[in-house]
């Protein structure tokens, strides 16, 4: 089977206000029909997201956060075993860990996490999140075009 090189992967709850950042960024970059460009979301990352790594050249997460900078942050990712790892909710770190355990060496990665600030259940996205959103896509666009390094 014959994978994108490029997996953008969001994950979050869109019934939780700005948590929606992650399927948002996926939708929107989906909707750019980049070429070599494969997203996936989910609620959270699981061991068996370990699995959508196979043949990818680069894979970016993306998240909301609390505690990136505004509008967003960008940081590479390597593979480690943490406190997540036996947990339904995993870091990026421990699903590279786990494909590097099942694979070898995983793809370079990287995270995006956008600023949010609200997160219960019902709230719609916030009008800073929905600008941090447009700020990481614009970023996006040239990320995902790049040839690779």
């Amino acid at each position: 089977m014959s994978r994108a090189p490029i997996l953008v992967f969001g994950w979050g709850n869109p019934a939780r206000g700005d948590d929606a950042l992650g399927p948002l960024f996926v939708e929107a970059v989906e909707a750019m029909g980049l070429p070599g460009v494969e997203c996936l979301t989910d609620f959270q990352l699981q061991v068996e997201h370990a699995l959508d790594l196979e043949g990818r050249s680069r894979v970016l997460f993306v998240d909301a956060s609390v505690d990136a900078p505004e509008p967003f942050g960008v940081e590479p990712v390597v593979a480690r075993r943490d406190d997540s790892f036996t947990t339904h909710a995993m870091t990026p770190q421990a699903v590279l860990q786990v494909y590097r355990d099942l694979r070898g060496e995983p793809p370079p990665a990287w995270l995006l996490g956008m600023r949010g600030e609200r997160w219960a259940l019902g709230d719609p996205l916030s009008a800073s999140a929905r600008r941090h959103l447009d700020a990481a896509l614009h970023w996006a666009r040239h990320w995902l075009t790049r040839p690779p390094a």
